[in-house]
């Protein structure tokens, strides 16, 4: 936190919960915040004296904007942290889904050791990613940018949805389509969009049964992009082949967690990490070192980077 310190007296909470925000930021100019939600109440219950509420982090979708127009409170983020880190991350579970590497590993750990006598995988899944379909669902981001340029290098081919750009070949070899032609054509359907009120629920019932029973599911953005319950729906009909989720429920990622109950749990096709793929040693140093340009940016009397006016970044 060396650069931090640099820049601002910085006082330090490990863990907080949305009733302790306002008394915690009590005298507070600048608040720096990892995904706690803050919704329009918690923030009209700080203080005067915040002026720069800094996420540290990419997305933004766990602040209330308009709230804070009104209360002059600018908002910024770190876009570009983990850029590589997440696309790993991705890449990552693709590759594990691929070979049943979760499954081998869960049934390892319970003492069935079948896998390693018989020496084969039996009907588990084991592909090659060599010509097979890696579809990006809001792929011409930062993150997805780079997850198409590793998918391409291990000879995948890349298609894309986006509403950002014209249907058609990209200047980097990867195609363009419609999302329901996405679905219905990857072997791999990752997602990278941000969760907006356009892009919540976005992968529902309908567009799952687009999906083909031999394809699957990775989510590394946020969890309400696709609809919970019907991927359960799905996974447990195996009218899709398996998940892989980084992020699942209503926010980014665990805490909360899901209820000990819940029948994610208790499916054998699904991997569940706790929104790891941002929290590599180089990406959390590499988050503190700009929040602080941000914060000494403000400092400085320049704009934060988020424009409160359109919700959109400068």
């Amino acid at each position: 936190f060396a650069s931090l310190e640099a820049v601002a007296d910085v006082v330090r909470y490990e863990v907080t919960s949305p009733e302790d925000v306002a008394a915690r930021c009590a005298g507070a100019q600048i608040v720096v915040n990892k995904e706690l939600p803050l919704d329009a109440a918690t923030i009209a219950g700080l203080p005067d004296s915040v002026a720069l509420l800094c996420e540290a982090g990419t997305g933004y979708n766990n602040i209330h904007l308009a709230t804070c127009l009104s209360k002059d409170i600018q908002v910024a983020n770190v876009p570009t942290y983990a850029t590589q880190a997440m696309a790993h991350m991705a890449i990552t579970l693709v590759m594990a889904l691929a070979c049943s590497l979760w499954r081998q590993g869960v049934a390892f750990g319970k003492g069935d050791r079948s896998v390693l006598e018989q020496s084969h995988l039996g009907a588990l899944p084991h592909v090659e990613l060599t010509g097979k379909t890696l579809g990006l669902v809001g792929g011409r981001g930062l993150i997805g940018r780079e997850v198409a340029k590793i998918g391409v290098a291990l000879g995948m081919r890349v298609v894309v949805a986006s509403s950002s750009a014209a249907p058609g070949e990209d200047d980097d070899g990867v195609v363009v389509m419609a999302l329901d032609d996405l679905l219905a054509e990857a072997d791999f359907v990752s997602i990278h969009c941000p969760l907006s009120d356009a892009t919540r629920g976005l992968v529902g019932a309908r567009e799952l049964a687009r999906m083909k029973p031999t394809a699957f599911l990775v989510n590394t953005a946020r969890g309400a992009i696709v609809d919970q319950a019907a991927l359960v729906a799905a996974l447990s009909e195996r009218n899709i082949a398996g998940a892989a989720l980084d992020v699942f429920g209503e926010g980014s990622a665990p805490p909360p967690c899901l209820p000990a109950d819940h029948p994610l749990y208790g499916l054998d096709n699904v991997m569940l990490t706790p929104h790891i793929g941002w929290q590599r040693v180089e990406s959390r140093q590499r988050v503190v070192d700009m929040v602080s340009e941000n914060i000494a940016a403000f400092l400085r009397g320049e704009p934060a980077n988020i424009d409160l006016d359109t919700g959109l970044p400068r």
